[in-house]
């Protein structure tokens, strides 16, 4: 499996949400870039995300966003280093 484009537009949607917060969602709103918009349709079709356009996070959604932040924080680092 490769990285597509539309993947990493998820993995961008993903990272947007606070973990801190299980009261705190998000709003892609209409304006939004249209792969945003797409991204976020896409997590609630899979059942990641409450709404199509936002939401909250479901507990598969919490999984996948604690791991692709967890990602970007290793790898961040490495770039660092």
């Amino acid at each position: 499996m490769s990285y597509t484009p539309e993947l990493v537009a998820e993995l961008e949607i993903l990272a947007l949400f606070n973990l801190d917060s299980s009261q705190e969602g998000l709003k892609i709103h209409q304006t939004a870039a249209p792969k945003a918009i797409a991204a976020a349709q896409r997590l609630f079709d899979k059942d990641l995300i409450t709404q199509p356009d936002g939401g909250y996070l479901t507990s598969l959604g919490r999984d996948a966003a604690e791991h692709a932040q967890g990602l970007l924080t290793i790898l961040a680092v490495n770039e660092t280093a």
